[in-house]
């Protein structure tokens, strides 16, 4: 991954947030049970800063305290007073009501649900807040300050514990009529076998989430809880990936043909593990299946911003809802 600095200030000399785009800061949170990250951008002198903490607990309480925490820690390393502040991003690994604010359940961790971030959030740094989840928020970021800096239409690709999108269309996210676009982790797919009526078809969370990879080798005999072994030599291994590839293609290649966007941009802890292989791999066979729907090529590569992505990406939402 690059640094991300430098792709950030220069795109902070290039545009104008509203009528507070030139003035004050803006703070991102990503509110993460695997670290809390924090992003500040300084409007006045078009500079980026950031910082990472391990959380110590993991009750909402605790880990919203945390962010908390960590980004004061931030604005007073750098001399920012809350009242410098002009608006809060914050970014949260499950589903969030971004009409309200609200964090509505967490995968991993009970007692989120109906969670108030936006609220916590402004009554601890005085500044209104936006919210939303990290896959939207790193699609956000990836359009604005990465890969897809040029772009006005992207979709974005989240391969870790779980496995979701986030889609940039128009140069705005998309959230569709229940905030909820982008969930394409709970799709099934595959038919239901009429010899197992019973039976639901596997969702593609289930396939090529991390679980999903290793649960996958330990049905062909390689019993690992790495994931660098899925992406390793043994013929198992390769097994497991090139089903993963062929099942992400035809997703994306439905995804390309009904939206056109510009640009796919897969990341996430699996797509780190398989590198560049890994991405072009999915982006040749993607071409099989999108075959003659679209005239021109949809670039398919693989995100830039690194852990802080769903901090920048808070700053991204931040600054766009100055423009509102």
């Amino acid at each position: 991954m690059i640094d991300p600095t430098t792709l950030i200030q220069e795109r902070l000399t290039q545009n104008r947030w509203g009528l507070l785009g030139g003035q004050g800061c803006v703070l991102g949170l990503d509110v993460g049970s695997y670290g809390l990250r924090a992003a500040l951008v300084d409007l006045n002198n078009h500079v980026f800063y950031s910082a990472h903490r391990e959380p110590e607990a993991e009750t909402p309480q605790e880990l919203v305290g945390g962010a908390i925490e960590l980004g004061r820690a931030l604005m007073a390393e750098h001399g920012i007073a809350n009242a410098h502040l002009v608006r809060v991003g914050a970014g949260f690994g499950g589903p969030v009501d971004v009409r309200h604010g609200i964090v509505l359940l967490s995968p991993r961790i009970p007692g989120w649900e109906r969670y108030p971030l936006r609220e916590a959030l402004e009554d601890a740094f005085g500044a209104s807040c936006v919210v939303d989840n990290d896959a939207n928020l790193i699609a956000l970021a990836e359009a604005t300050f990465g890969v897809g800096r040029e772009t006005q239409h992207l979709v974005y690709i989240h391969l870790s514990t779980g496995v979701g999108a986030g889609l940039v269309l128009d140069g705005r996210l998309y959230h569709g009529a229940t905030t909820t676009a982008g969930e394409i982790g709970h799709a099934v797919v595959g038919p239901i076998d009429p010899l197992r009526p019973g039976k639901a078809p596997g969702t593609l969370e289930q396939h090529v989430s991390i679980k999903g990879l290793l649960n996958r080798a330990a049905e062909l005999g390689l019993h690992t809880t790495l994931l660098s072994d899925i992406f390793g030599e043994r013929h198992e291994a390769r097994q497991v990936v090139s089903e993963a590839i062929d099942l992400l293609a035809v997703r994306i290649a439905q995804i390309v043909a009904l939206l056109d966007p510009q640009m796919v941009v897969i990341g996430g802890v699996v797509a780190r593990n398989g590198g560049d292989p890994f991405i072009n791999a999915i982006a040749d066979r993607m071409q099989i299946y999108v075959g003659g729907m679209v005239e021109r090529q949809t670039r398919l590569v693989g995100a830039i911003l690194g852990a802080d992505s769903v901090a920048i990406g808070a700053v991204a939402l931040a600054l766009e809802s100055m423009r509102d």
